[in-house]
């Protein structure tokens, strides 16, 4: 029993400096990438058992990595400013800090998802926001029905500094959406018609007849 006690208080000693003071910006920024890479994991492991043919690609799980670590740092300190500006537990200003979440950061997280994943993809920031527009009513209505509900646990239940790394738990099914978004093959109507179409042109002679 003294020897479980000792290793929860050495596991204690390591654990909450993850949590608290300037380790908790690492933290977030670290779960954010990691959450996003395992959820392009999991998309990954999905096309391939569709397509066994088709390989894992781990630079797009590095790409998404990379893009979900400069999201850490947004998430941070936009949970700080929320819990500032609206203070207390009561149901309506956990509310506001749902709807403001919603109306604002969601919109916000979108367009940096794409304009992120483009940069890394070499397409530039036009394209990203170009594909964000394409995309954006789908994935929008899709994230409201996934975050109401899970950011009024966060505000209501979850001490601040918890907020990211909640987030970035519950996300891991929205990651593995946000992946599937981001890499579904989309192809146009004239990319479906054959180049090697059976159906030619009529010729002049059958014209004239």
């Amino acid at each position: 029993m003294a020897q479980t006690k000792s290793l929860l208080v050495r596991i204690s000693f390591y654990w909450k400096p993850l949590f608290s003071g300037r380790f908790l910006i690492v933290t977030n920024v670290v779960s954010s990438g990691g959450m996003l890479a395992l959820g392009d994991c999991i998309q990954q492991t999905r096309e391939k058992r569709q397509d066994p043919e088709k390989i894992r690609d781990w630079k797009r799980t590095g790409r998404m990595f990379a893009v979900g670590c400069t999201m850490g740092p947004f998430l941070h300190y936009w949970y700080q400013w929320l819990d500032r500006t609206y203070t207390g537990k009561v149901l309506k200003t956990v509310a506001k800090k749902v709807l403001i979440d919603q109306i604002v950061a969601s919109p916000l997280f979108g367009v940096w998802y794409f304009m992120g994943m483009g940069v890394m993809e070499g397409q530039g920031v036009l394209k990203g926001c170009t594909e964000f527009k394409e995309k954006f009513w789908e994935f929008y209505k899709a994230d409201w029905c996934v975050w109401p509900t899970a950011q009024m646990f966060n505000f209501y239940f979850l001490p601040a500094k918890f907020r990211v790394l909640y987030v970035n738990t519950i996300t891991l099914g929205w990651d593995t959406y946000l992946s599937y978004l981001k890499h579904r093959v989309d192809h146009p109507i004239d990319e479906l018609v054959p180049e090697d179409s059976s159906i030619s042109p009529p010729s002049a002679k059958s014209l004239d007849a």
